[in-house]
C-alpha cells in the first residue's frame, strides 16, 4: 500500500479509536470495512483489524484499571473460551470468500447498530442470592452480580468465532452480551470488555498469522494511530455519559452495514 492512503487510514483509525475505546471496544468493526473500501484483501485487513484491535486494548486496560473498571478473575475465565473461539474464526477464515466475509459482516454490524441505537439496561433481576454450581457471584466496586458461566461460556466462543473470521475484537458484541444477557453492570462491562479485546484478538491474529495472512509495515504504522485514540477515548469514557453516543454512533454503523453490502454485491 502506498504511503498516502496510509496516512488517510491513520487519521481515519485514530478518530475511530477515540471513539470506539470510549464504548470498551476495538474499533475492528470499522477498521477491517475501511481497509476494503482501500481495495485491501479482505483477509489481510482482517488480520491488520486483529493486532491493531490488540495494540488499543493494552493501551486502553490501562486506563480502565486505574479507574477500577475491570473484573479481571471473569474476564479472564470468559476470554478462556473466546479466545479459543478467535483462533478457530482466524484459523478456517480462508475457507470462506471475500464476499460471503463481507456480507455477514455487514449482517453483524447492523444487529450491533440494534443494540446501540436500543437502550438496553441489562437484567435488573441480577441478584447476589443465585444459586448453582455454574453461578458465580462477583463484587467489584461495591456493585454485586452474578454471572451463570453455562451460558457465558459457549456464547463467548461463539462471539470468539465470529471475532476471528471477521477481524473484530468482539467488543460490539461483548458489551451487549455482559450487560444483556449476563447482567454485568455497564461501567464494568466497559471496562472489562477493552481487556478481553485484547485476548480474543490475539487468538484471532494467531490464526491469520498460521495462514501467511498479516502485512505486518502497514499494521505497525497503522498501530500508531491506534494506541494514541485509545489512550484519548478511554480516559475520556471514565466520566462522559455513553447513552447519547452510543445511539449516534449506531445509526453511522447501519451506513456502514449497508456500503459493505453495496461493495460486496457491485
Amino acid at each position: 500500500m502506498i504511503a498516502h492512503p496510509q496516512l488517510i487510514l491513520s487519521a481515519l483509525f485514530f478518530l475511530v479509536s477515540i471513539i470506539f475505546s470510549m464504548m470498551g471496544q476495538g474499533g475492528g468493526v470499522i477498521y477491517t470495512p475501511l481497509q476494503v473500501w482501500f481495495n485491501i484483501d479482505f483477509h489481510t485487513a482482517a488480520t491488520t483489524s486483529l493486532f491493531l484491535i490488540l495494540a488499543a486494548s493494552v493501551s486502553s486496560s490501562l486506563v480502565f484499571r486505574k479507574a477500577g473498571k475491570i473484573d479481571w478473575p471473569l474476564a479472564l475465565v470468559l476470554e478462556t473460551s473466546t479466545g479459543a473461539g478467535g483462533f478457530a474464526g482466524g484459523f478456517w477464515s480462508e475457507k470462506f470468500s471475500s464476499v460471503f466475509l463481507s456480507l455477514l459482516f455487514a449482517g453483524v454490524i447492523f444487529v450491533s447498530a440494534f443494540f446501540m441505537i436500543n437502550s438496553f439496561k441489562g437484567k435488573k433481576e441480577n441478584k447476589t442470592d443465585s444459586k448453582g454450581l455454574f453461578i458465580w457471584k462477583r463484587v467489584l466496586n461495591n456493585e454485586a452480580y452474578c454471572v451463570n458461566l453455562l451460558l457465558a461460556l459457549p456464547l463467548s466462543f461463539a462471539a470468539g468465532i465470529i471475532s476471528g473470521l471477521l477481524g473484530v475484537g468482539g467488543g460490539i458484541l461483548k458489551v451487549p452480551l455482559m450487560v444483556i444477557l449476563l447482567g454485568i453492570p455497564m461501567d464494568i462491562a466497559v471496562g472489562s470488555s477493552a481487556f478481553m479485546i485484547g485476548i480474543t484478538a490475539f487468538g484471532g491474529f494467531a490464526g491469520h498469522i498460521a495462514k501467511g495472512h498479516w502485512d505486518w509495515i502497514t499494521s505497525l504504522v497503522l498501530a500508531v494511530a491506534v494506541i494514541a485514540g485509545s489512550q484519548i477515548g478511554s480516559r475520556i469514557s471514565v466520566n462522559i455519559d455513553k447513552n447519547k453516543l452510543k445511539k449516534a454512533f449506531g445509526w453511522f454503523l447501519f451506513v456502514i452495514a449497508i456500503s459493505m453490502v453495496i461493495k460486496a454485491l457491485w
